[in-house]
């Protein structure tokens, strides 16, 4: 019986090895695919827009495209069962937004706003942001062994949140702009909200694993549902509020509705009740409608979205200009885009960041933007699985908080453009021009991928 047991202990480990490659295998197809999408968009980008082909640019990518053969080798050895879909789409969106970022770029001469528009500089800030942002998360996948340690320091991950968000408020190192999101150290300016998120996503996770019985189980029923007790919601509730008075001060709408649905959406899959979703609902529907009228920015874009067409609210600085013109940029696009580098989508303002998505519509059509809302389906889709499949209650819980984050970003981005629901202050995940988001979604991309390897890892129970 010996002998047999560990005949079969040694079929598994081949098994397993043999399991191994074919994932890294397809991941490697995959990011070379994007890679070849991604300068295959630049160098159309630049014959629209010059009629000639830009060699420094393609160069500036390929060493991109390195750091992310780079995080591929680290996962063959670190984390060999991460999933292979994960890291492709993340390479796909960053790349197109690159080419994007960088074809406005050269449309600064045509913009009749200058570099209110355009960013010239913004395709070389972005490939430098990308290259950083692979970077720290190959470095986060090669140190973060096992995740589960982020479980200890669920109450240091939850204050390191509140005091990200605090920092823009220090004179010395405010960033300035209309909302007080940013700090500025020497020539570095970074938004501390994008991972605050993070760090905010890892404390629920965790204080809902040490609290959920109570939750579920204790507390007074009124209505139908069951309240739990403070001491298990308190501390909980305490974060959530404080956060959102620090935002509201702020005046950052985008990163406090972000905010407040992940803890909605992680509050639900830790309980199971379907309450706390239509209670949240309730409470942001309610917040948006009093902020509307209590703050006048919020009350502003409320305007610009119901009357984007009104004469009266049709102007450049804080009306429906910008919403209108994107709008029109989209209609412009068709069903296949103007082509790149054939579009006019600079005239929009901050068509870089904000108006991302209405730019690549206008150039890609709808074909193209349908594309890229498949990738996100498919990026938050195998995130959501990860967590469904893991049997680890922390690592379900953070993997479905950050996976359900980026779903939101990409609704309230999206929606906001088309004129779905009044546009709030947040980037596109990957695509807009942006260090601080594009650092923390890479940051993202390596936690989910060190809890896909411990999960296809974890043992299997045998029925029959």
């Amino acid at each position: 019986m010996t002998e047999v047991a560990a005949d079969t202990t040694i079929l598994k480990a081949l098994r397993r090895v043999r399991q191994r490659q074919p994932l890294r295998n397809r991941e490697l197809f995959l990011l070379l695919f994007a890679i070849l999408l991604t300068l295959g968009a630049t160098a159309l980008s630049q014959l629209g827009e010059l009629g000639r082909i830009d060699t420094g640019v393609l160069i500036g990518q390929g060493v991109v495209a390195a750091l992310v053969l780079a995080l591929h080798v680290v996962l063959r050895v670190r984390a060999p069962q991460a999933d292979p879909f994960v890291v492709p789409i993340a390479t796909l969106l960053t790349g197109l937004g690159i080419a994007m970022i960088y074809r406005l770029s050269l449309s600064i001469d045509d913009c009749p706003g200058g570099a209110r528009c355009v960013n010239p500089g913004g395709g070389t800030s972005q490939l430098l942001y990308a290259g950083a942002s692979i970077l720290a998360a190959g470095v986060l996948v090669w140190l973060l062994g096992n995740y589960r340690v982020l479980f200890r320091y669920t109450y240091v991950f939850g204050l390191s949140g509140l005091v990200l968000l605090v920092l823009p408020f220090i004179p010395f190192i405010n960033g300035g702009g209309n909302a007080t999101v940013w700090i500025q150290i020497g020539p570095v300016n970074f938004q501390p909200g994008e991972i605050a998120k993070i760090c905010l996503a890892i404390f629920f996770a965790g204080y809902l694993v040490r609290t959920r019985e109570s939750l579920t189980s204790t507390g007074t029923r009124f209505l139908g549902f069951t309240f739990p007790r403070a001491r298990e919601f308190g501390p909980l509730l305490v974060i959530w509020l404080v956060s959102m008075v620090i935002i509201v001060a702020q005046r950052d709408l985008g990163t406090g509705l972000l905010i407040f649905g992940m803890f909605v959406a992680t509050l639900y899959v830790a309980t199971g009740k379907t309450g706390w979703v239509l209670i949240g609902v309730f409470l942001a529907v309610g917040g948006a409608v009093a902020a509307s009228y209590v703050l006048p920015y919020v009350r502003g874009r409320f305007d610009a979205w119901l009357g984007a067409f009104n004469p009266e609210l049709y102007e450049a600085d804080g009306g429906s200009y910008q919403l209108v013109n994107g709008i029109f940029g989209l209609a412009h696009g068709g069903l296949l885009g103007t082509g790149l580098g054939l579009g006019r989508p600079y005239l929009t303002p901050v068509s870089q960041s904000d108006y991302i998505i209405p730019s690549i519509g206008e150039e890609l059509g709808l074909v193209g933007v349908f594309a890229i809302l498949c990738l996100y389906l498919v990026f938050v889709a195998r995130g959501l699985r990860i967590g469904v499949s893991g049997q680890d209650d922390f690592g379900k819980l953070l993997a479905t908080a950050l996976s359900f984050t980026l779903a939101l970003q990409v609704f309230i981005m999206v929606g906001g453009v088309t004129r779905l629901i009044p546009l709030t202050g947040l980037t596109t995940p990957f695509l807009a021009a942006g260090g601080s988001s594009l650092l923390a979604n890479w940051l993202i991309v390596g936690i989910i991928l060190r809890i896909s390897d411990a999960v296809r890892q974890q043992p299997r129970a045998v029925i029959g």
